[in-house]
């Protein structure tokens, strides 16, 4: 009997990706050099927004210290930034389909750039949550829209490799942050980490010359549906965050997001290319990728922000030395994202997945219950471990999301994808916020932790769950080798 949802990977599957590349596809490549300065424009515009965010987890006590915030106020600044991050990546994604990709890729590395300089100025904590916010808008738009710009960018037969290169610019740049983030730090103040963006966003504008110009829709943009989706996202996570401070306030907020939930479900149900990608929804081994994918990445936000804590007010390093543990984790995901790549083409992706949930769920309760107060460098090894977890869940997760979809639904697999890393990530920021303000004193951090080896572990319980629905690898649509 066959399988009700096989892989995308399949036979099938590959020869219906490939027909859609053919029909999608542009008639003329650009030349060579023309398509490497935009697939550079892109993973540096992508290495940006992950940059920053790597940096301002690792500076989160040294900007709580400077503008007086207790740690629970100073979460906002990863909080307001992953939010307005997750409000606008549906809309994006629907600008793009509507506008073409480019224009939209552009506005949102513009918006991303003077976000930067907003919030290298900021005098207050207040001010520099709004400019965090700014730089979450701009960054929806490149999150969105930077797979499917590649995706046209290359041939159909290196699209893998693609993904791949994106996987590996993401790893990469997750590893600098730490440690850029310190060495900015141990030589100037906290604003030079958002004045870095500048000189590096003005090279990704000139570049954006050169991105591929995509065909433009001609359906009209449903403002409302939009509306609904940002006040979704929106009333859910701020409602999240009011809870422990006004929980009369934050059950209304969340209320109203839950009402904006349905009504924007009722009214996107009919459509054959709905706002949120519910066609795309409609395959069971993706659906149970993204479910997989929240989880994962709400363990991995929690720990990244309790980390910083615990090194440095939990075990008294310092913010350099914070820094050089940290990088630890990244690096071990850009190292493994390589192999895992290469090993979805031979193997299962939903075992690879199981694997490195329960890695880095090990890792994690590993990191949590060890007595580091004695030694600190046993965590060396435990941010290894998450490292590798992590990468082994995430390329064959992403391949696999990715690929399900067809080329002419590019923006919207990609805003789906974006939307259950940033919803994963904002629910592990949310946590923490309520872990510190609701746990008295050094505890919330190793807590924080706990829970988020739980979570990591939920995901490689769901990711297994797929294999039952004939998940054999991803390897036969498309493989990962470079050029």
């Amino acid at each position: 009997m066959m399988p009700l949802d096989p892989d995308p990977a399949g036979p099938a599957g590959s020869m219906r990706v490939r027909c859609s590349e053919r029909r999608a596809a542009p008639k003329r490549r650009p030349p060579t050099p023309v398509r490497l300065v935009a697939i550079a424009a892109v993973l540096t515009a992508m290495t940006l927004v992950v940059l920053d965010a790597g940096m301002t987890n690792l500076a989160l006590p040294t900007i709580a210290n400077a503008l007086g915030a207790t740690p629970a106020l100073a979460v906002l600044v990863v909080t307001a930034y992953q939010t307005a991050l997750l409000v606008a990546l549906l809309p994006c994604a629907a600008l793009g389909e509507r506008f073409g990709y480019r224009p939209v890729f552009t506005l949102g590395a513009l918006l991303f750039m003077l976000a930067s300089g907003f919030c290298a100025i900021a005098p207050t904590l207040a001010w520099l949550v709004a400019g965090r916010a700014l730089q979450g808008l701009g960054g929806a738009a490149i999150m969105a829209l930077g797979v499917p710009l590649l995706r046209f960018s290359v041939a159909p037969q290196r699209l893998g490799a693609a993904i791949g290169w994106n996987a590996l610019t993401v790893a990469l740049a997750s590893s600098a942050g730490p440690g850029v983030g310190a060495l900015i730090l141990s030589h100037a103040q906290w604003p030079w980490l958002y004045a870095l963006n500048i000189p590096l966003g003005v090279a990704v504008l000139l570049a954006c010359r050169q991105l591929p110009r995509t065909p433009a829709g001609s359906h009209r943009l449903d403002l409302i549906s939009m509306g609904l989706s940002g006040g979704m996202f929106g009333g859910l996570f701020i409602g999240a965050q009011l809870s422990p401070s006004r929980p009369f306030m934050a059950g209304a907020v969340a209320a109203a997001g839950l009402a904006c939930l349905v009504l924007l479900l009722r009214r996107e149900m009919p459509k054959a290319a709905p706002l949120i990608p519910l066609d795309l929804l409609r395959g069971r081994s993706l659906r149970l990728s993204v479910i997989a994918s929240v989880f994962c990445f709400s363990g991995q936000a929690a720990a990244m922000v309790a980390l910083p804590f615990y090194l440095q007010h939990g075990l008294g390093q310092s913010a350099s030395a914070t820094g050089f543990y940290m990088t630890v984790w990244p690096l071990s995901v850009a190292v493994t994202a390589i192999a895992s790549g290469r090993l979805a083409d031979r193997f299962p992706t939903a075992w690879l997945c199981a694997a490195g949930g329960a890695l880095l769920a090990l890792g994690l309760m590993v990191a949590a219950l060890w007595p580091l107060a004695q030694d600190v460098r046993p965590m060396l090894f435990f941010a290894a471990a998450c490292g590798m977890g992590f990468g082994l869940f995430q390329t064959p997760n992403n391949r696999n999301m990715f690929l399900s979809a067809p080329l002419e639904r590019s923006a919207a697999s990609g805003g789906l994808q974006g939307a259950a890393r940033l919803t994963g990530q904002t629910a592990g920021a949310v946590l923490m916020t309520l872990l510190f303000t609701l746990t008295p004193g050094e505890a919330a951090p190793r807590l924080g932790l706990g829970i988020g080896a739980a979570l990591a572990l939920i995901a490689g319980l769901v990711s297994l769950s797929r294999f039952r629905d004939g998940d054999r690898g991803a390897g036969a649509i498309l493989t990962a080798r470079s050029w």
